[in-house]
């Protein structure tokens, strides 16, 4: 019995539609960004992306460029270009998210970027937030995605509310925040020893699908899992009512990055910036709707920063990955 042969087709350019943004974590501590290996997971499911690679949905006007810089070794008489050299190696991307998030304003912004804390009555005014109502201590039984709280802690939570999960501060220097290096401490009396101060940066939030207030289990269930996983011994709960960035600031942040342009002949090109540093500040671009309406994306902009390829020791700040169709020649 023969093979039926497989029909292919010559080499075809690639047509996509739009850019998808996924983005993971660095440890900043241990200076490891997150490894995307297009062998192992290039074709995985847009709508599920390994972990701990986060989806930030469609982005537009996805440009990258490379600003490395070459020179030549010039020998003879008259002098002949016998050699290139790379004396730079530095790239720079820069794309419009089209939702606002907690993550896609942090990375547009580049700073801190903090959670505005349900402010406790009479507390003094301040541009990003003033003091917080008191933080609840979790009970056993919490999970990623259910905090379980002593049945009168719930009434200070509400359905559809929002949380900031994490550890109180007390003293500690350094990158701060669980799951994400939010923010540097330099020391306490930076942070006016305020014991919020890690939940008011932490990346661990979430927000509220519904309460239990009464029951073997009261608790309040998570409409998505909160980053850092399980919540950790010592971890509070306090309420947020949204987000706060700043034009300013002298931290950094750095995140992994991996845009994908899917193919619509079953090809995908893949782009991974294993580290990413914003290289301006917060801005926004309107589009008009229809009259008066207009659509408000955020603008970014990185350095991308290198890493070294253990497979030949070259550094590198972006790995371009292409993936043909099955049923095109190459």
């Amino acid at each position: 019995m023969s093979t039926p042969a497989v029909t292919t087709l010559g080499a075809q350019p690639p047509i996509g539609r739009c850019v998808r943004a996924y983005f993971a974590p660095v440890d900043r501590v241990h200076r490891l960004p997150t490894v995307f290996d297009p062998s192992v997971s290039g074709q995985f499911s847009l709508d599920a992306p390994p972990s701990p690679w986060i989806d930030l949905g469609w982005i537009e006007n996805f440009a990258r460029k490379s600003t490395s810089k070459f020179g030549n070794l010039v020998t003879g008489s008259p002098g002949t270009t016998q050699y290139q050299v790379r004396e730079t190696v530095d790239a720079t991307v820069s794309f419009r998210f089209r939702t606002w998030s907690k993550l896609s304003m942090a990375l547009a912004a580049g700073s801190q970027h903090m959670n505005l804390i349900v402010p406790t009555a009479g507390g003094t005014a301040n541009g990003s937030g003033s003091k917080g109502v008191p933080a609840v201590n979790l009970a056993t039984g919490s999970t990623a995605t259910f905090l379980a709280l002593a049945a009168s802690d719930t009434a200070g939570f509400s359905a559809g509310s929002l949380v900031t999960v994490d550890v109180d501060y007390t003293g500690q220097t350094g990158f701060a925040g669980s799951g994400v290096c939010a923010a540097y401490v330099s020391s306490p009396a930076a942070v006016n020893n305020d014991p919020d101060y890690i939940r008011r940066v932490s990346f661990n939030v979430a927000r509220v699908a519904s309460l239990v207030s009464s029951g073997s289990a009261p608790g309040l269930e998570l409409a998505q899992p909160l980053l850092a996983g399980v919540p950790a011994t010592g971890m509070r709960v306090q309420p947020i009512s949204g987000f706060v960035d700043r034009e300013g600031g002298s931290f950094f942040q750095e995140w992994s990055a991996l845009f994908v342009i899917p193919g619509e002949q079953g090809d995908r090109i893949l782009f991974h910036y294993p580290r990413l540093q914003a290289l301006g500040g917060a801005s926004e671009a309107s589009a008009a709707l229809a009259a008066p309406l207009e659509r408000i994306a955020l603008g970014a902009t990185f350095r991308a920063l290198p890493v070294t390829d253990s497979n030949d020791g070259e550094q590198v700040v972006c790995f371009r990955s292409f993936l043909p169709s099955p049923m095109t020649l190459i």
